[in-house]
């Protein structure tokens, strides 16, 4: 009897910008096909078509996310486009990629938590770091019980790229962005990757905030990561530019992490430690081929090395050992999961849900609520029907 072959996948990109060029990418090495493609106008829908290699222009993201000749749609527009884009996708039957933050508020996340939870879709929240090979190594160590009970969880994501005044992005209006802006975007994924890593859960918090760059010099239309200029108008910032976060977690550890998107020279400088009671390790996003290790008496480097690693580990490392893996080699790895679930109907270990995405904007609620009432708060439990 002839097997015939399923038919790849075909995706169309809501988002033409930097990260809508990655999830292109992993699409296609994932074995997918990008069908299509919807930027901010048709215009730009079209160049950016022809910029990506991609057939289909959309004159709008409403119409990509309903188009039947689509089955999974990926979501890389700007934060307020979010839950209206992904709730037309999923009532129109497509599986959903959906960037964080899952909406522009709590209650924006736990709508699309509840839906996603009563459809038959495959839903899925970038959190991409979890697929470096080095970080479900930890994971594996603190799982296993060799490393101790976690007593201590702290770490930094630090960034430059808004540094100056004539730094701006879309990301900056929270109109566009949200209410919070550098704990919303790289914050979340601090905290996902420490609970991902550790299993403790953050429940209690007291954060404070800072506006160190009030005016920025507005430019409609630049790219994240683009260097500023001296052109445009100043206008007033109320997003926060760096947040510094102490917290309790579910298990009985302490915690704290340093999140700035103006910390001058840091490119994206994602550290965590997790300190147990046998061994610490941290790790290092911008040198993610090792975890170190450290002992009372000794300290140690594991390399990212599929020979040695656990097998949770093992099967994220897709090139041989002394081959650096990097972050589009995770993004890869992430898609890949998401296409199996929706082949297999079975959800690969660590493949981070809509109920993640709640589960982050629920943070950033308390991360905001804390700062701005200068008291500790309780983080809300991100609930999702079963």
């Amino acid at each position: 009897m002839r097997t015939i072959a399923p038919k790849p996948l075909r995706a169309a990109i809501a988002g033409t910008g930097f990260i809508g060029a990655v999830h292109a990418q992993a699409v296609r090495v994932a074995g997918g096909t990008v069908v299509g493609v919807a930027a901010s106008t048709p215009e730009r829908s079209r160049a950016a078509a022809q910029r990506m290699g991609v057939e289909r222009a959309y004159d709008s993201a409403e119409a990509l996310v309903e188009d039947a000749a689509v089955d999974i749609v990926h979501i890389c527009t700007p934060n307020h486009l979010h839950e209206d884009l992904a709730q037309r996708a999923l009532k129109a039957g497509k599986h959903v990629i959906c960037e964080k933050p899952l909406a522009i508020d709590a209650d924006g996340a736990q709508r699309l938590a509840d839906l996603a939870a009563d459809a038959p879709a495959v839903t899925a929240v970038p959190f991409a770091y979890r697929y470096y090979p080095t970080v479900h190594e930890a994971r594996h160590r603190l799982a296993s019980g060799q490393s101790g009970a976690v007593h201590l969880i702290h770490g930094t994501y630090l960034q430059d790229w808004l540094l100056g005044s004539q730094d701006d992005n879309w990301r900056v209006d929270a109109d566009l962005g949200g209410l919070s802006r550098a704990f919303a975007d790289i914050g979340s994924h601090w905290c996902d990757l420490a609970e991902f890593v550790t299993g403790h859960r953050l429940t209690r918090l007291s954060a404070r905030t800072t506006i160190a760059v009030p005016e920025r010099l507005r430019s409609d239309g630049r790219e994240a990561f683009e260097r500023g200029n001296d052109f445009g108008v100043l206008r007033r910032v109320s997003t926060e530019d760096a947040v510094v976060v102490q917290f309790e977690t579910d298990r009985g550890a302490l915690g704290s992490a340093v999140i700035s998107q103006i910390s001058a020279g840091r490119k994206n400088r994602l550290w965590l430690e997790v300190d147990a009671g046998a061994e610490a390790l941290a790790f290092d996003q911008e040198d993610a081929e090792s975890l170190w290790l450290g002992r009372r008496d000794q300290s140690a480097i594991i390399r990212r090395d599929p020979a040695t690693l656990s097998a949770p580990a093992a099967r994220l490392a897709v090139v041989p050992a002394g081959h650096p893996q990097g972050y589009q080699d995770c993004f890869n790895l992430f898609v890949a999961d998401v296409f199996a679930a929706i082949g297999t109907g079975t959800r690969p270990d660590g493949l981070p849900s809509f109920a993640d995405g709640l589960r982050a904007a629920r943070i950033t609620d308390a991360v905001l609520t804390s700062a701005g009432e200068e008291r500790w708060v309780d983080v809300a439990p991100a609930e999702v029907p079963s």
